[in-house]
């Protein structure tokens, strides 16, 4: 006999499995969020900030600036999405998650577009900044509609998936960019700036296309729900919040969020010196760097599932301080290297680990206030997270020329790693 999708588990099968789907037969269109949401963060986050780094170098030349200036404006690109991140997070709990994040993957993608345009250093800084705005307004309410999808059994996995599109962003813009420049030396970086300043507007045209808020709007109960909950399920006083006063006041959630800017901190050091420590201290050639740091991408794309899906069998906490357990022996291991293969080990623990805990916060963050908050929760974390972000390439750098030597700021990540580890296994949780 048909059943109405909403009917409860009970009444459909006394008891038994509910089906994911709702009642109705075929592929949940929880994974049609899933894929469109991992699109999403490759146009948001990986080639609007990480398309940046292959651009650079033409760049530079191109607005004839210094390493100084250019290093300003990626910094603008981090303020931007500092700025927003709480912002974002606020807009999506209030308005709706597709709306802001269709009309913030416009904003991501007219300004790449607009940077190709750019004149001078002032005007490179400004559209770098505004960039960074809506990259959070796109990211971190996509990251958040994973919880309102996916039940807590499946939150995880869901959430690492999405992660996993930066790993394929690096890929893109690391065989696409080059090829730009080649093709066209004097302005093949405003070209790249074009290509993918227009291929964030059409990924932000299918997330408004395809992305819907809430499974109640299809008449669909979310992915795994009629799975056990996780017996180490993040909980706190204050799951299910009612108000977003509790939510920017809550512990738990700024403890969250300490341990999420610990991992922002020692993550981008990494990320920000590894081709350089390569080039000047361990006698790499730039073509050689560039080779490890692609097959960093290409690990880094199942990370987030990998890790995702271990949170939600050992539960949040165990596997953050996992991954920055791990963290600590890859960063250890490329300050004091003096062999090629402790220094590949170092990079293929880096992918292991690099895209997985942005995936477990944003879980974790549904799992302490509910689906509905879970983007002002992720939010508000991501602001400590963009704060350890953008502050730790400066304070590793001044380390490095005071010790004419870039081991110094990776021994500085691995002790950084080690209080995210402490901190993670500390969180409350039932």
């Amino acid at each position: 006999m048909p059943t109405d999708s909403r009917t409860t588990e009970s009444e459909q099968t006394g008891g038994a499995h509910r089906p994911e789907t709702g009642g109705r037969r075929g592929l949940h269109y929880g994974y049609v969020i899933l894929v469109i949401g991992f699109l999403t963060v490759t146009g948001a986050l990986g080639f609007a900030r990480f398309g940046y780094a292959t651009i650079l170098p033409s760049m530079k030349e191109g607005l004839l600036l210094n390493n100084a200036q250019m290093g300003m404006i990626a910094t603008g690109n981090l303020v931007g999405y500092a700025a927003f991140s709480l912002i974002g997070g606020f807009l999506a709990a209030r308005f709706g998650s597709r709306l802001v994040i269709g009309g913030s993957m416009f904003v991501t993608g007219a300004t790449m577009f607009f940077t190709g345009m750019a004149g001078g250093f002032g005007q490179a800084v400004a559209l770098r900044f505004l960039t960074g705005l809506g990259s959070a307004g796109s990211n971190i309410p996509v990251m958040g509609l994973v919880s309102a999808w996916f039940a807590p059994k499946r939150r995880g996995m869901a959430a690492g998936i999405l992660v996993g599109g930066s790993g394929l962003a690096f890929l893109v813009t690391g065989s696409l960019v080059p090829w730009v420049i080649e093709a066209s030396p004097e302005n093949g970086w405003r070209l790249s700036w074009f290509i993918l300043g227009s291929m964030v507007v059409v990924l932000g045209l299918l997330s408004l296309a395809f992305l819907r808020n809430k499974p109640s709007e299809k008449g669909l109960e979310p992915v795994g729900s009629g799975l056990a909950p996780r017996s180490t399920s993040c909980s706190t006083s204050e799951v299910q919040t009612p108000s977003l006063h509790s939510i920017y006041t809550s512990p738990a959630l700024w403890h969250l969020g300490t341990v999420y800017l610990l991992f922002g901190f020692s993550y981008i050091i990494y990320g920000t010196f590894f081709s350089a420590a390569l080039v000047t201290d361990k006698g790499f050639t730039q073509s050689e760097a560039g080779a490890i740091w692609s097959s960093i991408g290409v690990i880094g794309i199942f990370s987030g599932i990998l890790w995702g899906t271990v949170s939600d069998y050992i539960g949040r906490k165990y596997a953050l301080a996992g991954v920055f357990a791990i963290q600590v022996v890859c960063y250890f291991l490329f300050a004091t290297a003096n062999t090629t293969g402790t220094l590949y080990v170092s990079a293929f623990l880096y992918g292991l680990t690099a895209f997985s805990i942005p995936g477990i916060v944003a879980a974790a963050c549904g799992d302490y206030v509910g689906p509905k908050l879970a983007p002002a929760a992720l939010g508000m974390v991501t602001l400590f997270f963009a704060v350890g972000q953008a502050s730790a390439p400066s304070v590793a750098g001044y380390l490095a020329d005071a010790t004419d030597s870039l081991s110094m700021s990776f021994l500085l990540a691995a002790a950084v790693a080690s209080l995210g580890c402490a901190g993670s296994l500390t969180l409350r949780w039932r």
